[in-house]
């Protein structure tokens, strides 16, 4: 084992993980403080940086053609800027009282120690892969990284060597990687079948909303298959997957996507002692620096973060937030000043022309931190309805109970739904009534919009809701 730079006049930050927060913070670092002041050495066990996961289902689906499309940055420009990236380079182990982290090279199976005066921990999170029989077999795949979306692209290549037959694909899990990936497979001409052990797809919205979804992607031709938990994956005479079981069925598949969701990646962090969440994810303070900790950073990923809805902690892996935290980490690295506050949960996804977003609290999550509250749904539409392209509108809004704060908003429907959310995330950081909402003086043209739009209509009845309560 070698040893890696003894810590000279400059000081050193390390980085591991080289996506979104990661290098968001080593590039700002960089930015305020210039090679002669600062020495930055980042660690990426894969082969790319700062890419975009969120892009993978579009480019397994052909929306996306090029790979290289979903890098933001390649490892060259970063290292054109004095940051020394180091690929295939996993860290293996942090010593916090020794200021120094253990690294294996992937390839040569090397390991060397690099001392660290920062360290900023960005190992994001991995894909659930339940313990159960034939989980590891070829044709079963996570997808996180680039690296995986190649794998599984690799796979679906091989599979068009079939027998005649229609190719079927099986997806785990109905969240948003699996309602993604299951469009994505529906459009590479596979027959898809969706495994979910909930009530309707989409988690993150209610049941009812969730059945919304549910009908499109029948109405899509994909096999929806709920209340229903995956026992094992049977394989065939190759080792190849051949099958997914539940306790009631089996489903043939010529390849397994896992969209069960995703745990934060703290393996690292947790034998190095450092504090973690009831979710696994490593706590920081608003500054993103790990508590307890002067010289750790954590962001991305890996991290819990604060609710401003529900006062709690949760974790959140967008990589909308993974950019903010590496912009705040490293602007502290870096000398500066800033914050991260929190966040309300504001997601959107779409189904082919089916478009999803929720922000805010379920029911469910009003409910469990003891929140009393009301709800409505309305039917609207995108456009003025006598305007050309008016699409139908589902809008579902909470709002607490006798104070009429909004707690949350839900919306499936065609173009021009889900954008519509960003009213509801800045109303609910804003901690605004629906009251107050009416009053909201927003765009209106019949290209863009009713008269009132969905959401507005939304808090309206929801006023006359709370209104009746009192």
């Amino acid at each position: 084992m070698s040893m890696s730079g003894t810590r000279g006049a400059r000081e050193r930050l390390v980085v591991i993980g080289g996506d979104a927060a990661g290098m968001s913070a080593a590039s700002q670092a960089r930015r305020l403080r210039g090679p002669g002041e600062l020495e930055i050495v980042a660690f990426e066990r894969g082969h790319f940086t700062s890419f975009s996961a969120c892009g993978i289902p579009y480019w397994v689906g052909g929306d996306v053609t090029e790979r290289d499309r979903l890098i933001a940055r390649a490892p060259e420009e970063h290292r054109a800027r004095d940051i020394d990236v180091r690929l295939r380079t996993e860290v293996t182990e942090i010593d916090v009282a020794a200021g120094r982290v253990r690294a294996r090279d992937v390839d040569s199976g090397e390991e060397s120690w690099t001392s660290y005066d920062k360290l900023v921990i960005a190992t994001g999170a991995r894909p659930v892969r339940p313990d159960m029989p034939g989980m590891e077999s070829p044709g079963v795949h996570g997808v996180q990284t680039l690296d995986d979306g190649q794998a599984l692209l690799d796979t679906l290549a091989r599979a068009r060597g079939g027998d005649g037959r229609a190719f079927r694909a099986v997806v785990v899990g109905a969240g948003y990687i699996g309602v993604e990936m299951a469009e994505a497979l529906i459009k590479r001409g596979y027959e898809v079948t969706v495994v979910n052990r909930g009530r309707e797809p989409m988690s993150t919205l209610d049941a009812d909303m969730g059945r919304l979804v549910h009908e499109a992607m029948e109405g899509l031709g994909i096999t929806m298959v709920n209340d229903a938990e995956v026992t094992k994956v049977l394989t065939g005479g190759t080792g190849c997957v051949r099958a997914v079981a539940t306790e009631d069925a089996e489903y043939p598949a010529d390849v397994v996507v896992l969209g069960i969701g995703v745990r934060p990646e703290t393996g690292l962090a947790r034998t190095a002692g450092l504090p973690l969440g009831a979710h696994g994810g490593l706590l920081t303070d608003r500054a993103m620096r790990v508590r307890g900790h002067e010289n750790i950073w954590a962001g991305g990923d890996c991290v819990e973060v604060l609710d401003l809805v529900s006062g709690q902690a949760r974790h959140v892996p967008l990589g909308t937030h993974a950019n903010k935290h590496g912009q705040v980490i490293g602007t502290n690295v870096g000398g500066g000043y800033a914050t991260f506050p929190g966040v309300v949960g504001t997601a959107v996804s779409k189904v082919c022309d089916l478009e999803i977003a929720r922000t805010g609290l379920r029911e469910k999550d009003a409910r469990r931190v003891g929140l009393q509250f009301e709800t409505v749904t309305i039917e609207s539409t995108s456009r003025a309805g006598y305007y050309p392209g008016a699409s139908p509108m589902t809008v579902k809004m909470l709002a607490e109970r006798r104070t009429g704060r909004l707690l949350g908003v839900q919306i499936v429907g065609r173009e021009g739904a889900a954008k519509r959310v960003d009213i509801a995330a800045v109303a609910l950081t804003a901690g605004m009534t629906v009251e107050q909402m009416t009053a909201l003086d927003l765009g209106y043209a019949p290209p863009f919009s009713p008269v009132w739009d969905p959401v507005l209509v939304a808090a309206r009845e929801a006023t006359r809701k709370i209104h009746g309560a009192l």
